[in-house]
């Protein structure tokens, strides 16, 4: 008898997401370069696309993102409904589904089964694949995400977020269009090249910043960090410091790094807009940096090529520079059990003025010196 072997069964299509990615796409292949060749758009309709472009695309990611994704800061509620109406204008669904999807994506990152975009799967699944057709790791469960369910203006938007997309995506192009005198130019500037253009910057998170960058601050996951992806995506793209540090309100931590989205939710705490603002200390940054370089360099020590003597000396300098990372990182932890009881005393202003804050300076000191001697010693095992 022949062996009958069961045909996996595909995933039932999304019908609203290939309506909605179908419609977009062919218009953007079709209208628009018809209009765009046969008509004037006005400098208006052009300076309204951007502009809209990067109010959507903040509330994405100061909002969406860094605020209820993973609680990096607190917003005043007139900025929280600026994000719900303009995160409803990029069209990727309500706060309440789209953090939910995210946390179980960190949770779960690369896992092929669980990560709703998992990159394990290909790029073209983890850009948009994953939101064509009801995969099970994409199915709701929004236990957790409790928290968004107890905030009155995110439930709002969820149970309004139809009437609210469509206002946002017709309705504001169009009255924008009759104040200028250019309706078609702002419904097709910014309203369809603007939502093309807004998806696509997304998806790229998901997709290119995870196989195109580097990695300075763990391997754990297929996340890198990669200046270029950060430009185009209001800072996003230093997507490997994120993972590993999810609850920073910046992904771009020094000031050199293109993190629109940083500046933005800094820049409104100038004006009591946004508040607790967090952030990683400095040591462990360092810490899981110079981690990441010893990993690199015992890479480099298996494939060098030096004579077994050379190799067993430059094993040795290793060895004895992780020892002493090791020991500060042993000063590091016995510091913060001092500040953990002067805290429990009331004495956290004193601390931070004491001695034992120009104890930990050194300490970040020291990590940053044996970055130098690590990097020096990786070069000699070339």
């Amino acid at each position: 008898m022949t062996q009958v072997v069961p045909v996996p069964v595909r995933a039932p299509l999304n019908i609203p997401a290939v309506i909605l990615f179908g419609l977009t796409t062919a218009a953007m292949l079709t209208v628009f370069p018809w209009y765009l060749l046969t008509h004037h758009l006005s400098g208006a309709a052009w300076i309204g696309a951007v502009v809209l472009l990067y109010l959507t695309g903040l509330s994405i990611t100061g909002g969406y993102h860094r605020l209820w994704a993973h609680r990096a800061y607190e917003a005043h509620p007139a900025l929280k409904l600026f994000y719900l109406l303009f995160g409803a204008m990029s069209l990727q669904n309500s706060v309440l589904i789209w953090a939910s999807s995210h946390r179980i994506h960190h949770r779960h990152v690369d896992d092929v089964d669980q990560d709703p975009y998992s990159i394990k799967r290909g790029f073209w699944f983890a850009h948009m694949g994953w939101m064509l057709r009801d995969y099970p790791a994409a199915q709701l469960d929004f236990g957790n995400a409790r928290d968004l369910q107890n905030d009155r203006l995110v439930m709002f938007q969820h149970r309004h977020y139809l009437a609210l997309a469509l206002g946002m995506n017709f309705g504001l192009p169009l009255a924008l269009g009759l104040v200028f005198g250019d309706v078609w130019g702002f419904l097709l500037l910014a309203g369809l090249l603007r939502l093309f253009v807004s998806h696509h910057v997304t998806f790229f998170i998901n997709s290119l910043a995870h196989i195109w960058g580097r990695r300075p601050y763990t391997s754990d996951n297929s996340a890198r960090d990669n200046d270029l992806i950060a430009f185009f995506t209001y800072g996003e793209g230093y997507h490997n410091y994120h993972h590993l540090f999810q609850w920073d309100y910046r992904n771009g931590i020094r000031w050199w790094h293109l993190d629109l989205t940083k500046w933005w939710i800094a820049g409104w705490s100038l004006v009591g807009m946004t508040r607790g603002l967090k952030r990683v200390p400095e040591f462990k940054i360092q810490r899981a940096m110079l981690q990441r370089q010893f990993e690199r360099a015992q890479e480099k020590l298996r494939a060098s090529r030096h004579p077994a003597g050379r190799l067993e000396v430059l094993q040795q300098l290793l060895e004895h520079e992780l020892e002493v990372f090791k020991a500060t990182v042993n000063d590091w932890s016995h510091l913060q059990g001092e500040k953990i009881d002067a805290a429990r005393k009331q004495l956290a202003e004193q601390w931070e003025s004491s001695e034992m804050r120009r104890r930990l300076l050194i300490l970040e000191e020291r990590l940053r010196l044996q970055q130098q001697r690590i990097r020096l010693l990786r070069l000699q095992t070339a």
